[in-house]
């Protein structure tokens, strides 16, 4: 049988993003939004305190009233977390033969798209999805990788992302010393070093894998 929802990333940068719902489920996907470029609009009689904290600050747009049918579908990305099954079922109908997408919560059948557990380092992103069948083992699974990936992997990302920028720029088209570079890189003891060295040491340990 053939999975439901294909992994990828996609990107909100300028795509406007509706909310539909004021509660503790809305919240949680908002703060999922929050960490991305996107204009995010909320609408809901009823809004937690702190939804109101994002609006009150700029970060979301907030309209404090009942959703108005038709109007999803002037989105780029709806979520759907109302009280009200009523409503959230009229907000994916409203999606429907429109280009937004529509993620209906606790409702797969109402999903075009779902939200994966995330482990995120950085510009390292570790998403786990069951298909929709059964997001508390996601949810498990995502502490696990919590763990095998801990918290220098932040730093370890900058310092991947910014390597590889000055293998490309030293190197141009020689892919086998760009790879020789890349291994050196891939082969250090990066959490012993992290925890070890400080900024010119660990500068100099880039300026080796650099050169040959």
């Amino acid at each position: 049988m053939a999975n439901r929802y294909l992994p990828i990333s996609l990107t909100v940068e300028k795509r406007a993003c509706l909310v539909v719902g004021g509660g503790t489920v809305a919240l949680r996907k908002i703060e999922n939004l929050l960490d991305y470029a996107t204009s995010i609009t909320v609408i809901a009689p009823k809004l937690d305190p702190k939804i109101e904290y994002f609006g009150e600050r700029g970060m979301v747009k907030i309209e404090k009233r009942e959703y108005i049918p038709s109007e999803a579908g002037k989105y780029a990305i709806v979520i759907a977390a109302s009280d009200s099954e009523a409503v959230n079922k009229q907000v994916y109908d409203d999606t429907r033969n429109t280009s937004a997408i529509c993620n209906v919560v606790d409702n797969p059948p109402l999903c075009d798209f779902i939200f994966p557990a995330v482990v995120r380092r950085d510009t390292l992103t570790l998403a786990i999805s069951t298909d929709g069948t059964a997001p508390f083992l996601a949810g498990h699974l995502r502490l696990i990788l919590e763990n095998i990936f801990p918290e220098h992997w932040e730093k370890l990302m900058g310092l991947a992302g910014s390597f590889r920028s000055r293998v490309q720029e030293k190197w141009g088209s020689d892919m086998e010393k760009r790879n020789a570079c890349f291994e050196r890189f891939l082969e250090a003891d990066w959490k012993a070093m992290l925890k070890e060295k400080d900024e010119s040491e660990i500068e100099a340990e880039l300026e080796r894998m650099l050169n040959f």
